[in-house]
């Protein structure tokens, strides 16, 4: 029998895969989620209008009550809007429209490894520049790549995953008045930043905005993202996006989320920024420790003890944190996400014990 691999690209069988380790612990803090549940009445009412639905009929082929509800909730044209099964599908689904070999993608590093193993197996040239020591953007870098190598598409992650850093408005800017081609700003956890690319929207029609309601909007179980861009670009998009992508518990319930924003998510947001604030105090205080401040529901920590060992010692205690010592710049890094209160008090002093020797 001939190798069955021999079928699959060469650049494809090189990279590793995008995975986590089956890891499980009492407190998880390893995968940016909110640490609250959908409140209650967001369930109730979703489940009450799904109830509703025919559930053997296919969702409508353009969801065109949720792209109206995300206008709103954004400030933005429906017609710019497309909705995927997270953003991750959208990420996929504007690549493959404008990428391929000889095409180029710029990203910063570390950022999002998505990014780079789509680019990869579309078969594009990744471009990757470093992030400041400090892990914030070099924004004199990017713009004299964007000038010089002038690449087809630039993705900006912000805040950016897994440094919680954040690219400002008039940097950005700069950025889309260097080129002509697409400027991609990953938002996917914004709502803990309150800045956004959005406005921006309306003057450069090269920028495109990535969205998901994994994060702030606790339905990463239901896999609901969004895009915004001008209609133009998003006509293009969604022939790449599989038909019927978004079911309809998940349109449903991310419209209910966006009615009850205000009242029920946005005080868990203040919330998780109040503790991811409470935590750097804390940690800055540990010998050993020097966390990095961010703008998201997560930060990376500089440890003076092996961040491997740091994973190892926090999992015998029943706390799951993320190992990102493989990521480039993060050798000596771990990376928590924001838990509720009782669980972030479990994780300094679980810190403190493993610093202490």
């Amino acid at each position: 029998m001939r190798d069955p691999l021999e079928n699959i690209k060469p650049r494809v069988r090189d990279l590793r895969p995008y995975s986590l380790q089956p890891d499980r612990a009492r407190v998880k803090l390893n995968q940016n989620e909110n640490p609250w549940d959908a409140p209650i009445e967001i369930k109730q009412e979703v489940l009450r209008r799904v109830a509703d639905r025919a559930w053997s009929r296919y969702p409508e082929f353009v969801p065109e009550r949720l792209h109206e509800r995300l206008a709103e909730h954004c400030g933005w044209t429906p017609e710019g809007i497309v909705a995927g099964n997270g953003s991750n599908e959208l990420i996929q689904a504007l690549l493959m429209v404008t990428i391929g070999a000889g095409k180029r993608v710029l990203i910063n590093e570390p950022t999002f490894a998505l990014y780079r193993q789509i680019a990869t197996v579309l078969g594009a040239e990744v471009v990757s520049l470093p992030l400041t020591p400090e892990l914030s953007y070099d924004v004199h870098s990017l713009k004299s790549e964007i000038q010089s190598t002038n690449p087809d598409v630039t993705i900006i992650c912000s805040p950016n995953n897994p440094t919680g850093c954040v690219i400002n408005r008039p940097d950005l800017v700069s950025l889309l008045r260097k080129t002509t081609r697409l400027v991609v700003v990953d938002e996917a956890y914004f709502e803990f930043s309150d800045q956004t690319a959005v406005p921006l929207l309306e003057q450069y029609s090269n920028l495109v905005v990535l969205r998901t309601f994994s994060k702030a909007m606790a339905l990463a179980g239901l896999r609901v993202g969004y895009l915004l861009a001008v209609p133009e670009l998003v006509r293009e998009v969604s022939k790449a996006v599989l038909p019927y992508n978004v079911n309809i518990v998940s349109q449903t319930a991310a419209e209910v989320a966006i009615e009850m924003y205000k009242s029920k998510l946005r005080p868990l947001i203040r919330l998780i920024n109040a503790e991811r604030d409470r935590l750097f105090v804390e940690l800055k205080r540990i010998p050993g420790l020097n966390p990095v401040p961010s703008r998201a529901n997560f930060m990376v920590v500089r440890s003076s003890i092996d961040p491997k060992q740091v994973f190892t010692e926090l999992l015998k205690k029943g706390i799951l944190i993320r190992d990102v010592s493989g990521y480039p710049m993060l050798s000596e890094y771990f990376r928590f996400s924001v838990g509720k209160p009782e669980e972030n008090d479990l994780l300094i002093n679980a810190l403190r014990e493993i610093c202490r020797g």
